[in-house]
């Protein structure tokens, strides 16, 4: 139970980071993405944050 509960989170987290890489127009593949630029990857993680924090405060 517990591998399966870890590829779903692994999953969820992927789609996850596709959506907010989408919202700030950045092109990422499945996989390999080591061609990103460091502002490029900056902006994923940045969006990321800024929508788990939206969410929370949502949560409130």
């Amino acid at each position: 139970m517990k591998g399966q509960t870890t590829q779903k989170g692994r999953e969820a987290l992927e789609r996850f980071k596709m959506e907010a890489a989408n919202e700030v127009g950045v092109n990422l593949k499945s996989g390999y993405n080591g061609d990103l630029t460091s502002r490029e990857a900056g902006s994923v993680g940045g969006q990321m944050v800024k929508k788990m924090i939206d969410s929370y405060k949502m949560g409130q």
